[in-house]
């Protein structure tokens, strides 16, 4: 087997590097996936970095939190899963052609869809479908507001929004996007060219303070959006582009009384109950088979090219995903 691998943090394309492996084999409950298609998301890229997650991550490490896969090997006990199942494996180390999973980590991918389409369908969809749904109780016609409205986290809370009636102002640092955002869905869009006012561009923009505002970039951000949604509105941090703390005026915490949310996916995971994931997965697969999740995709490279996979993530004014692919003759 092969698998990706940094023994220490830096700029993920100088300190990755693949490494192989004997083959592992399943335990009592467990299944052996061969991963086909894996997913470069920008928490990845922050954890090579050593700038995501609760605590230090454990060196050396395998990144990776969205795959496509097929169970080619199952272990004793073994009853939801048979050798030939496509799966979504859930949790990370998924920059792999081989892993290792407990059976209720393997969930079913839904049948008939691309397995590229189905490798991105869990952890952006589902980012952006709870932020919607878990932190603040959300009416048909309210407004809401959002950050890095580009990502694919962005374009997904779009969508879900139009879906339901809310109205979502979104802050952009690219012209050039605007007309795909539109056509997902956006009520505004805001170019943020950095001398743009943004917190008088959102009052302008909307026709009642948002309730609630979606931070994907911190800083001096977190601020903006502080500023902008109505008293006692919040804000949530599910992202830390800048690489700086989130700042809030006391004016909005203290006297507005604005709250700051975090949100973290792995997390809810780790703490969602077991009919809760599986209405989550029923959704999402609702959303994949009515064409709501489909993603743009921007080049694919076979996991041996992950250098060259991580140059083309981190270049600017990229449209689309970079994808890691296993085949046959790689796996």
């Amino acid at each position: 087997m092969k698998r990706a691998l940094f023994r220490r943090h830096g700029a993920p394309q100088d300190v990755i590097e693949i490494v192989e492996e004997p083959d592992p084999h399943p335990g009592p409950k467990q299944v052996r996936v061969r991963n086909k298609v894996m997913t470069i998301n920008p928490a990845d890229l922050l954890s090579i970095e050593g700038r995501y997650g609760a605590e230090p991550i454990d060196l050396p490490a395998t990144p990776g939190v969205g795959a496509w896969g097929i169970v080619d090997a199952v272990g004793a006990g073994v009853t939801r899963l048979a050798v030939g199942d496509a799966v979504l494996p859930v949790g990370g180390g998924f920059w792999s052609d081989t892993v290792i999973l407990h059976e209720r980590m393997a969930p079913k991918a839904p049948e008939g869809i691309d397995p590229q389409q189905a490798a991105l369908m869990r952890a952006n969809p589902a980012t952006a479908h709870l932020m919607l749904s878990d932190m603040v109780d959300l009416a048909e016609g309210d407004w809401i507001l959002q950050n890095a409205a580009n990502s694919n986290v962005g374009r997904m809370v779009i969508r879900f929004a139009r879906e339901r009636g809310l109205n979502s102002i979104n802050i952009v640092r690219r012209a050039d996007v605007a007309k795909a955002l539109t056509d997902d869905g956006a009520t505004a869009i805001i170019v943020d060219d950095g001398e743009t006012d943004l917190v008088a561009a959102i009052q302008e923009a909307a026709k009642t303070a948002p309730k609630l505002a979606l931070d994907a970039v911190g800083g001096t951000a977190t601020g903006v959006l502080a500023a902008s949604v109505a008293d006692r509105g919040t804000v949530v941090a599910y992202g830390l582009l800048s690489g700086q703390d989130h700042l809030i005026a006391p004016r909005d915490t203290v006297f507005r009384d604005v709250r700051l949310r975090g949100f973290w996916l792995f997390d809810w995971y780790r703490t969602a109950t077991p009919d809760q994931v599986r209405d989550l997965n029923d959704f999402l697969a609702r959303k994949m088979s009515e064409g709501v999740l489909q993603t743009e995709v921007a080049a694919t490279y076979p996991l041996t090219g992950i250098k060259e996979a991580l140059a083309h993530a981190a270049r600017p004014g990229r449209n689309g995903k970079i994808l890691l692919t296993a085949g046959d003759d790689d796996a």
